[in-house]
């Protein structure tokens, strides 16, 4: 039965159009939902008008057009309706970047559902908190991740339904409690669902990374994102014509939202992969990939491959880089290698759905390691610890911003939320300086920020010193807990392939660029710096990992 039927009206309703006030508006805008709605359930089957045939998604052999994009999510949509999913019920998919995955997406969005893609380097314990503090009512297992959830599948109290998607490796399922993926979606029509949805409801779900602490999960809303969109694809110059590459993983909001769902609303193509270094330089050859977005150090491991030249990579146009600080050096790399691209830098976070600042291409030369101005849909400024604007060109400042990116709260954390929003803007945590031309600089996280005999010393000021060698593949500096200094400054450094760095000739490289109280106490090299799968380094993992090296 139709949820939004067009039935005869009484004559009190007839009423409701001689009077302007919330009620008859709110009564009206429901009435004729179907006719001026703007919600991300439209999206593709807007592109699918406009473009039927075209390819919208490839992931390896498999693609779908545009078309059988939006017949197979209204498909999804039915089926998770059929389920007992209903308008801001959870859906929770553990999955790698598929066209599953996708369709899972756009069908929660389809009927009202709210989508949570769960970080698939999480494991038991962790992924049980995702799924029972969301509530989640349908879990969706990618095979190839079945053993990060087989032994805490009865741990989950709030799951209904178990579906198994097996989009990737192909395995079978292991047990009867899982529907399978295809054959339970292609069981229902390709009908679009009739369901009222408006654009301040809830779509996404988003848990943060836990790089400082338990994650939070971040509720958005078709507006946010809607906003989000049209930002990025005019701040980043997106194309229909554009063909991206989609190597991050889509169940984080950058690659997902900046990149994936924008090319979706404009019809371009997107191709789905895993992020390894040598695939990604083959996909962007054979496929003659016009845009690519990837955090720095990715970057940084395309630029280190022994395969970097020997592909066509003049096809890139546009190349993005964001979820962390971008080194200079690395960045002016990137510019004299791919000289035919134009690069861009996206600053954000989770919150702000997520990008809230941009640096175009024609300043990247200009404000070399600036992360821009705010873009198109958004405000900035910094703030001092008084939460008053600071006025004064490079003073340093907490990163706040406002506008319609902006989330509709942490689920279950009022306090977090209203800290958060306190003032009526969004607070980063993140400190940053602007220049003459209000341009934003990211100087630290405020957690980054070195405490060491009283002074304060900002980590990345060290770190991009110690990339002046470029004998460095990556450094992280971070403070470690210390007698005297209390906190004291410690640079962790990685080698490029085949060289050997001495700590010695870090420090005596430091001690050329830097004030005293903000050398290096002590430098570690390493193999490898850890990370989440979006590159984001968890120095707080280090932090932990290193506590004791001055006791």
């Amino acid at each position: 039965m139709s949820k939004n039927p067009l039935k005869p009206m009484l004559a009190e309703d007839q009423l409701r159009y001689n009077t302007l006030n919330k009620e008859n508006v709110d009564f009206l805008m429901e009435r004729y939902n179907r006719v001026n709605r703007l919600v991300i359930a439209d999206m593709v089957r807007r592109s699918a008008y406009h473009y039927p045939d075209k390819k919208a998604v490839i992931f390896g052999e498999k693609s779908l057009t545009y078309a059988e994009l939006d017949a197979a999510a209204n498909q999804v949509a039915n089926a998770l309706t059929d389920l007992g999913v209903e308008k801001y019920d959870r859906v929770a998919i553990l999955a790698h970047n598929t066209i599953h995955h996708v369709l899972t997406w756009l069908g929660c969005c389809k009927i009202g559902a709210v989508y949570l893609a769960i970080n698939y380097l999480l494991k038991g314990k962790d992924v049980t908190y995702c799924i029972d503090h969301s509530e989640s009512k349908v879990f969706i297992v990618e095979d190839a991740l079945y053993g990060l959830v087989e032994d805490v599948l009865d741990d989950m109290g709030t799951v209904q339904s178990f579906i198994w998607s097996d989009d990737f490796a192909g395995q079978a399922p292991p047990n009867d409690r899982f529907k399978d993926f295809e054959t339970w979606y292609k069981a229902y029509p390709a009908t679009e669902p009739d369901v009222v949805l408006r654009i301040e409801d809830p779509c996404q779900m988003t848990y943060t990374s836990g790089t400082e602490s338990l994650p939070k999960g971040v509720i958005i809303s078709n507006q946010a994102l809607i906003a989000q969109y049209m930002g990025a694809i005019i701040d980043g110059r997106y194309s229909t014509d554009d063909v991206n590459v989609n190597a991050l993983p889509i169940y984080h909001c950058a690659q997902r939202d900046v990149f994936l769902n924008p090319l979706f609303w404009i019809g371009g193509t997107n191709i789905l992969m895993a992020p390894d270094i040598g695939q990604i330089l083959k996909t962007i050859d054979q496929y003659r990939a016009s845009m690519f977005f990837a955090p720095p150090t990715v970057w940084i491991g395309l630029l280190r491959h022994p395969d970097f030249d020997k592909y066509d990579l003049s096809c890139l146009k546009k190349c993005y880089y964001g979820a962390s600080i971008m080194p200079v050096e690395v960045l002016k790399e990137i510019m004299e290698r791919l000289p035919e691209a134009g690069v861009y830098n996206y600053y954000g976070q989770t919150e702000l759905a997520p990008y809230h600042t941009v640096l175009k291409a024609e300043d990247a030369m200009g404000k070399l390691g600036s992360a821009g101005m705010a873009g198109l849909n958004m405000e900035t400024r910094l703030e001092d610890e008084h939460g008053q604007p600071v006025t004064t060109t490079g003073d340093p400042g907490e990163i706040c911003g406002k506008g319609p990116h902006a989330m509709i709260m942490y689920f279950k954390e009022p306090g977090k939320t209203e800290e958060a929003m306190k003032g009526g803007w969004f607070h980063s945590g993140d400190i940053g300086i602007a220049d003459e031309d209000r341009y934003i600089s990211v100087v630290d996280r405020k957690k980054d920020m070195i405490k060491t005999g009283g002074e304060n010393v900002s980590t990345r000021e060290v770190e991009e010193v110690v990339y002046l060698d470029k004998r460095v593949e990556e450094v992280a500096v971070i403070g470690v807990e210390h007698a005297k200094w209390v906190e004291a400054v410690t640079a962790v450094v990685v080698p490029r392939a085949g060289e050997t760095i001495t700590e010695e000739e870090i420090i005596s490289l430091c001690r050329e660029h830097l004030a005293p109280f903000k050398m290096p106490k002590k430098v570690i090299i390493t193999d490898a710096l850890p990370k989440t799968p979006t590159g984001k380094i968890l120095k707080r993992n280090m932090r932990q990992a290193y506590k004791d090296i001055f006791k």
